[in-house]
């Protein structure tokens, strides 16, 4: 079920971690998205820091905008924004449904909040060379 080019989409958001949420419920979140993604052919990365999550997610238009409904209606998640949506030429992540890594340094998410559009691309792809990611 792989997509043909001209359909494959993108979406980068940022969230946070809700207050009530313990930080134990990434896993959760992790496991059941991988689950999600696979039947819906999305690849992408999810990057947590403690608080604040951005993540990728690439596949069919519909099917990524469905996902990203989804995370807006989970309580897990507030303060969820789009930094971008496009189309996309080729996949980043093809070995995984969904990538997962976390980071130490609070502030690589909180200066990629910033940023919209084709600078928060940038930044994501280069956040990326130095994250260790778990498929």
């Amino acid at each position: 079920m792989h997509i043909h080019l001209p359909d494959l989409h993108e979406i980068i958001y940022v969230s946070t971690l809700a207050d009530d949420a313990p930080v134990r419920v990434v896993a959760d979140i992790a496991i059941k998205s991988r689950s999600n993604n696979q039947r819906a052919d999305i690849t992408g990365l999810l990057v947590f820091d403690g608080l604040h999550f951005c993540q990728q997610l690439e596949g069919c238009a519909r099917e990524v905008a469905a996902a990203m409904a989804r995370i807006q209606g989970d309580p897990r998640h507030c303060n969820v924004e789009v930094l971008h949506q496009g189309p996309l030429e080729q996949r980043r992540f093809t070995r995984f449904s969904l990538g997962y890594t976390s980071v130490e340094d609070i502030e690589l998410l909180e200066r990629l909040q910033r940023l919209k559009g084709q600078a928060a691309v940038e930044a994501f792809v280069g956040l990326l060379a130095g994250l260790d990611v778990d498929a």
